[in-house]
């Protein structure tokens, strides 16, 4: 089964499961006459149109390439995730605020047996459901599914403190219900927010995880000709669609011909086994085979390692006719004032090295 299809049935078992618990509570908050019961039937068919949200963004999500987006609609994904987190923190900030209610304005509970039954049932079958939903997003990258396991699991705790408050009352007559609700609250308040930024990191664009960022450059790193792979730079349409751009460095006697053929295989690789369209491959050349240039090299990396914030170097390239040398630094975030570091950097090779015109660029730190 494909993905879209994992999802699309997930969020439909969610939809099902949330309507006959809904349907059961109204029933019995009718025949009882319990505003709470029939109140929290209600409830159970938000949590159904959370479902409902996941399923919709999924199927737009899967829209094939147009002119006007021209990568897809896969991005959709991460505002369905956003609604739902938003339906999360709407939620925490509902409980807190009926609780705090109740704490200002205590209201002595009238527990039944029935309503204990129906908050005991829908505490196992929450449960099981944001178990399923987290289990099945986390298989399919689903940010909307896992957030919607995140949201039955929340509502889950709030029924369990209620439970837990009943039977502390039934045994010892002392009324906690308003305060476990309130506890309750803010943990899912925080859940909500935590969600939220995370699906926002998706939205604007986050760090290339390091475990990705070392496998593709080891696909290109494994072609002969290849001495090192940098920059690589990932661009997420989505959770299934990546593209980016990197550089490698290559000897500078090789030919157009046989650059342009060695781009083409790689790029064909890390599609095949990364899932990445490296749409650009930049080159830097090296000529660190003349002992001269060498030594050049190896004093330039060993100044730059001088400095904490300087995270690597690399694109070294000294032209001994032009009297050039060029050198790329990524520089840290956490550094203050990167074009100082550069320039001190720029100084000390220049005394080394006089008769050099030296030029330092700075990197930016993007991935590992």
């Amino acid at each position: 089964m494909d993905r879209e299809s994992r999802i699309i049935r997930t969020s439909a078992v969610g939809i099902v499961v949330n309507v006959l618990l809904s349907a059961f509570k109204a029933f019995v908050g009718v025949v009882t006459g319990s505003i709470a019961v029939t109140m929290d039937a209600v409830n159970n068919m938000t949590d159904a149109l959370s479902s409902a949200i996941t399923i919709i963004g999924t199927k737009l999500s899967t829209k094939k390439p147009d002119r006007e987006h021209p990568y897809g609609y896969g991005r959709i994904e991460y505002l369905s995730a956003m609604v739902i987190s938003v339906i999360v923190l709407y939620a925490g900030i509902t409980a807190l605020t009926e609780s705090v209610g109740k704490i200002i304005d205590p209201v002595v509970p009238d527990y039944t047996f029935l309503s204990l039954v129906i908050i005991a049932v829908a505490v196992v079958v929450k449960i099981l459901l944001g178990l399923y939903f987290k289990k099945v997003g986390r298989e399919v990258g689903s940010k909307s599914l896992t957030a919607s396991g995140v949201d039955a699991l929340m509502d889950s705790a709030v029924s369990a403190a209620t439970l837990v408050a009943a039977f502390v009352f039934i045994g010892t007559g002392l009324s906690l219900e308003a305060w476990l609700g309130a506890v309750i609250a803010v943990l899912v308040i925080r859940t909500g927010i935590e969600l939220l930024k995370d699906t926002l990191s998706d939205i604007l664009g986050r760090r290339v995880p390091p475990e990705e960022s070392k496998a593709i450059k080891e696909t290109v790193c494994s072609f002969d000709g290849v001495h090192g792979a940098y920059d690589l730079i990932l661009h997420s349409y989505g959770p299934d669609v990546s593209i980016g751009s990197i550089h490698i460095e290559v000897s500078e006697d090789m030919t157009a011909g046989e650059i342009d053929l060695l781009e083409r295989r790689i790029f064909e690789k890390v599609f095949r086994e990364n899932h990445v369209y490296l749409t650009g491959i930049g080159i830097y050349s090296t000529n660190h085979q003349d002992e001269e240039v060498k030594a050049i090299c190896d004093d330039i990396r060993e100044i730059a390692a001088g400095y904490p914030d300087v995270v690597q170097t690399h694109g070294l390239f000294v032209d001994k006719e032009r009297r050039t040398i060029t050198v790329d630094t990524v520089v840290s975030f956490d550094c203050d004032d990167r074009e100082a570091v550069a320039g001190r950097i720029r100084e000390e090779i220049r005394s080394r090295h006089p008769g050099y015109a030296v030029q330092v660029q700075i990197d930016s730190d993007v991935s590992d």
